[in-house]
């Protein structure tokens, strides 16, 4: 009997050994194992400050277009003078700051949010001037008598400038988490305000070519006429100093989470405005920020 109380005790002891030696497996301790936490929090509202440098496309070619149709309005020269491009496409850079604020909320590892964002532009502005002359014979509208033939002389001059002095834009935005990383696209409307001004100035000289024949004995004669029939001119300037226009906007861009709520930020955004005064306008802007998410 004490034989087979010893091997007993031995057993349980060696086993108890083997136990202890076992990976501390949490399943056995009657434990479980918490679920990996989702990418990084973005939910919330933010707000930041940014620098950047802006590239612009000014294109003053149309720019006199509607003040020419205006002058010419009663004129047969309307149609064709109005539709001269008379001014360049000009290239503007300038480098600005500004600020946004924003709320983001997000499902797993999509985030969606909502953007205000501005910036004040130091310098992003242009101008330009010209003239031309053309000959416009019998045009639409004009009834010369038969063999007569009237020409118009004329001359455009005009000139524009545009700066735009800062660009507010209202975002819708969306971005994929990963971990500190939040890559994101956006697009929504853009509000820019402007300085506009822009002149014309159009005159003609009209003259009637036509050919008369004359016969002197037997020979016959012909002569050829050019009699001028008079001029005309006309002139107008524009200036607004805050003109708002309208556009849209897109771009790309990536925020870094460096500790807590504070994060950093880089972003291209193409901006396109419509046409004030006739001048088109388009940005493309390279920013980079810094915010904090609350």
């Amino acid at each position: 009997m004490r034989r087979l109380v010893l091997a007993a005790m031995m057993i349980g002891t060696v086993t108890g050994a083997q136990a202890a030696d076992l990976p501390d497996f949490p399943i056995l301790r009657g434990s479980y194992v918490d679920a990996p936490s989702r990418s990084g929090n973005w939910e919330g509202w933010y707000v930041g400050g940014q620098i950047g440098y802006t590239s612009g496309d000014i294109d003053f070619s149309h720019a006199p277009s509607a003040m020419t149709s205006f002058m010419l309005r009663e004129s047969v020269l309307a149609d064709p003078v109005s539709g001269w491009a008379l001014l360049p496409k000009n290239h503007a850079q300038s480098n600005g700051f500004g600020a946004f604020v924003g709320r983001n909320w997000q499902w797993d590892d999509v985030v969606l949010g909502v953007e205000a964002n501005y910036n004040y532009l130091n310098g992003l502005e242009s101008s330009a001037g010209d003239s031309m002359t053309r000959q416009i014979v019998n045009p639409k509208g004009e009834t010369p008598p038969s063999g007569h033939t009237y020409t118009y002389n004329t001359t455009l001059s005009g000139s524009a400038a545009l700066q735009v002095k800062d660009v507010t834009t209202f975002r819708g935005r969306a971005g994929w988490a990963a971990g500190n990383f939040l890559p994101y696209m956006f697009g929504g409307v853009a509000v820019g305000r402007m300085s506009v001004s822009r002149s014309a100035t159009v005159s003609f000289d009209k003259y009637d070519a036509w050919a008369e024949t004359q016969t002197v004995g037997n020979n016959t004669v012909t002569i050829q006429h050019n009699d001028y029939l008079g001029s005309g001119s006309a002139a107008q300037t524009e200036q607004r100093v805050n003109n708002y226009a309208i556009g849209w906007t897109a771009g790309l861009g990536l925020e870094y989470c460096v500790v807590g709520g504070l994060f950093l930020r880089g972003e291209w955004e193409y901006v396109r405005f419509a046409a004030v005064k006739n001048i088109a306008v388009d940005m493309n802007s390279f920013r980079v920020g810094a915010g904090y998410k609350f």
